[in-house]
């Protein structure tokens, strides 16, 4: 029995059956192939645009929903990296991290023009922060923007960038003064501008059907107009993305814990060992409990997080004490939903074995755990600013 959620209203309850119904019948059977094909088509982001996810917060004369709902972000989130293939989310989700400055800052041609094309999904645009030599060390990027001749000048490099290969548009942030968070500058950079070009990262663990690339600026030429707000003032305009993305993390974490469960007790109510079916041996019985305690708590954790975010605040350190518990609940869940599975789970194409391959990326990206712990210490006043 699970139980009722004390913030669940009929239309919140209608769209995660919406979206449940389309991942079922559009996602799921062609995870395999896209996973081979190492992309999704070009058509599922428009598909998915429909139903407005990319919109939270935005005016809907750009386009948006008109209004925040962190309850939606959350379903939307925990749904889709639960449908199997967590390099689903990523692929078409790469943009929504750089939407929000885009939004806020952007001229008002490219806001009515352009933004509107994002957030249905026929353009795609992605954040541009991480480095080779700064990750989670945002303080510390490298790359600079200098003006010249009346044009921006950048020189540096991007990595690890999703969506990176078929964005027509970047959100770059580069240091145009001192040293530390209070040098960096956000910069809206085409794809087809001097200067500019990418390559694709290969190899990759997990996340096959989605492209991350390395971005490369090599005198990249830019109008003065590519400044995306005040002057030194970029990582202030970013913070509440950087906070979004911890929330969808913490919310893929959730539904990856999900799909783990369900299909290890699918298996375990079929498989027969001396006699019995596995759920009916106690050692067995007893993960299951473990399993769904972790699941349970996570979910009534991001919930109270989701309800504070529609409230007006922006619970910081909760987020990020969320995603680490997420994260680590996460791990938990898929080894004992590998354990219930035994040998069938280390082979392609159990939902299991994909998702302990897209553990580790769940919990350094939007901020390592140990990055996470550290805010969460800092925000709770527990140890120096």
């Amino acid at each position: 029995m699970t139980l009722p959620s004390p913030f669940m209203t009929p239309e919140r309850e209608a769209f995660r059956r919406d979206m449940a119904r389309f991942i079922d019948s559009e996602i799921k059977p062609n995870i395999e192939q896209w996973e081979a094909d190492k992309g999704v088509p070009w058509e599922l982001h428009a598909a998915i645009g429909a139903f407005g996810v990319f919109g939270f917060g935005i005016d809907e004369k750009y386009g948006g929903l008109g209004f925040e709902d962190a309850f939606m972000r959350h379903d939307f989130n925990e749904l889709l990296f639960g449908c199997g293939a967590s390099g689903v989310a990523a692929a078409v989700g790469g943009r929504a991290i750089s939407i929000s400055p885009i939004a806020k800052f952007a001229s008002e041609e490219f806001k009515t023009t352009v933004l509107p094309e994002i957030l249905a999904g026929r353009m795609m645009s992605s954040l541009g922060i991480t480095e080779p030599g700064a990750g989670s060390d945002v303080a510390n990027i490298t790359t600079k923007a200098e003006r010249k001749g009346g044009k921006w000048i950048l020189n540096g490099e991007k990595t690890y960038i999703t969506g990176g290969m078929d964005a027509e548009w970047f959100v770059i942030g580069a240091r145009t003064g001192g040293p530390g968070l209070a040098g960096i500058s956000l910069f809206l950079v085409p794809h087809d501008a001097p200067g500019f070009s990418r390559t694709p990262l290969g190899g990759k663990m997990g996340w096959h059907c989605s492209q991350q690339a390395t971005l490369h600026m090599d005198d990249c030429e830019l109008p003065e107009s590519a400044l995306l707000g005040p002057e030194n003032k970029g990582f202030i305009a970013i913070m509440n993305n950087f906070n979004f993305e911890r929330l969808s993390l913490t919310s893929g974490s959730l539904g990856m814990m999900k799909v783990c469960y369900e299909s290890a007790l699918d298996w375990a109510r079929e498989r027969k060992t001396f006699g019995q079916r596995l759920i009916e041996h106690q050692v067995i019985a007893h993960k299951f409990a473990e399993m769904s305690a972790k699941i349970d708590l996570n979910e009534a954790y991001i919930e109270r997080i989701c309800w504070a975010i529609n409230q007006g605040l922006m619970p910081v350190a909760e987020l990020a004490k969320a995603k680490v518990q997420a994260t680590k609940s996460l791990e938990f869940v898929a080894s004992e939903a590998m354990q219930v599975f035994g040998g069938a789970s280390y082979m392609v194409g159990n939902p299991v074995e994909r998702v302990w391959r897209e553990i580790k990326i769940m919990a350094i990206g939007g901020g390592s755990e140990e990055i996470m712990r550290d805010l969460a210490v800092r925000q709770m006043g527990l140890a120096g600013q």
